[in-house]
């Protein structure tokens, strides 16, 4: 119960409350039931003392014999509950009265006050004063002593004591409903904000408070909304920044594992004609078998130095493309020469493979980009529709405006290209018929090339198989 004390708010200030309520109460009443009686018996005795002292300046104003009036009225007073009379010598005097009195009554009756507490009717709390005088024409010195009836305090003492129980009970109950009500008010706003404050912690923030408070946990309330908004919309952008980061990593990654496959693919790219190039002038300078014959393999050992050069400069053109913030002059220039100046070089291709081209273009095609990269775009494009095209096959290279940008279409007939291997004929290195690719001295980094070309543009080339052959397509603006 003690821990379960200790460890709620509402029950701390509930109880200390409620024990100050209580406290205070029982406080006050007790010292109203002290200071009371004590003020009121004052009050009487000062008025007693002033109704006393106007009656003696009278009795000295006239004999003892007709005094007897004088008491008689004095003692109707009901301030008075009895007098005394002595005489010079210390004794008692008979008052000069025609009404009964209580003069000789038993001196114990008339204690002077005792316990103020007590209810007893013997005990009844009086007030006495002592007087000297001397009648008129009389030399004798009289003391008049003079109680006045106290009941009246006693009373008011026994009604104080009468109405604790139920003063104890209010006072009580009153404490409890009091403190309620306070502990309700103070700690509610405290609890929830605690609550609040737990949340946050936990970094929960799906929560408002209702601000509906002017005070200072009003202020307090209007801070935490704020604080709350601004720690969730800095969970939320460090939450993406984070996602982003963990994206840039997961890139970064397969970026270097794309360079480290692309170099192992070129070391091996790269090693087969040096192997063979390498085989084949050993042959020679040793005269082995066939390779007497030097004429044949010097022929051959060129062909391969020439395919090796272009691999190489087409690995130097991706070291290039891959190189980060590597500044491209970009121009403005004509695409339609370069299509025609292609074409020109490779008529004697053409001429051979009886290859029919069809050319649909529009006079003049201006772009901006780096002319020297788009030139490898193309020269790969319509070097491979020419190299991989069957006899008497048809090309057709054709360019129209599609919303503000110019579609680029080269498309050779005769041949298909395989559905797996659509997904992976950008890839470097990749080919989809190595040996016809040897024949054609093919380094399978030409359409890699153009993707990464046509990606620093802002473009990209999409392949797909048509009813008669195979098209490639790209947008340039």
């Amino acid at each position: 119960m003690i821990k379960k004390i200790k460890s709620s708010l509402f029950a701390k200030v509930f109880i200390i409350t409620a024990l100050l309520l209580a406290g205070v109460s029982f406080l006050v009443y007790g010292v109203l039931a002290w200071f009371m009686p004590k003020t009121y018996s004052n009050e009487l005795n000062e008025v007693l003392r002033e109704q006393t002292r106007a009656f003696v300046d009278k009795l000295s104003q006239i004999s003892m014999e007709d005094s007897a009036n004088l008491f008689d009225r004095f003692l109707e007073n009901p301030n008075i509950d009895h007098m005394e009379l002595l005489g010079n010598n210390g004794q008692q005097v008979d008052l000069p009265t025609e009404k009964e009195t209580l003069a000789l009554v038993d001196d114990a009756v008339y204690e002077t006050p005792g316990d103020p507490w007590d209810s007893e009717p013997d005990n009844i709390p009086v007030i006495s004063g002592s007087y000297s005088f001397s009648f008129f024409g009389d030399s004798t010195e009289y003391t008049l002593v003079v109680y006045g009836a106290a009941g009246q305090v006693a009373e008011l003492r026994r009604s104080f004591i009468r109405i604790l129980p139920f003063l104890a009970f209010t006072v009580i109950i009153v404490s409890l409903i009091s403190s309620w009500i306070f502990s309700r008010l103070i700690t509610n706003p405290v609890l929830k904000i605690s609550r609040i404050s737990k949340e946050m912690s936990e970094l929960k923030l799906d929560w408002q408070l209702d601000e509906r408070r002017t005070d200072e946990l009003g202020t307090l309330e209007t801070s935490l909304n704020y604080l709350s908004r601004q720690l969730g919309a800095t969970l939320k952008d460090l939450h993406d920044a984070n996602k982003k980061l963990e994206a840039d990593i997961e890139h970064e990654k397969a970026l270097e594992q794309v360079q480290l496959d692309f170099f192992a693919a070129a070391s091996h790219e790269l090693k087969t004609p040096i192997t063979v190039i390498k085989g084949q002038l050993e042959g020679m300078l040793l005269g082995i078998g066939a390779y007497k014959d030097r004429e044949k393999y010097l022929s051959r050992s060129l062909e391969i130095a020439n395919t090796l050069e272009t691999m190489v400069q087409e690995l130097l053109t991706v070291s290039r493309l891959q190189t980060p913030n590597a500044d491209y002059k970009s121009d403005y220039f004509d695409c339609i020469p370069i299509i025609q100046s292609y074409l020109k070089e490779t008529e004697d291709l053409i001429v051979n493979r009886e290859l029919q081209i069809n050319l649909n273009l529009p006079d003049a095609v201006f772009v901006n980009g780096n002319k020297f990269l788009i030139e490898k775009v193309f020269s790969n494009l319509i070097g491979n529709a020419v190299k991989y095209s069957p006899q008497g096959a048809n090309i057709d290279i054709s360019v129209h405006m599609e919303q503000a940008k110019y579609l680029f279409r080269i498309e050779n007939s005769g041949t298909h290209i395989p559905e797996e291997a659509i997904e992976k004929i950008f890839d470097a290195f990749y080919r989809v018929d190595r040996s016809h690719s040897r024949k054609t001295g093919g380094s399978g980094l030409g359409l890699y090339i153009v993707q990464k070309v046509l990606q620093q543009h802002n473009s990209y080339c999409s392949v797909c198989n048509t009813k008669t052959g195979v098209r490639f397509s790209f947008e340039l603006s």
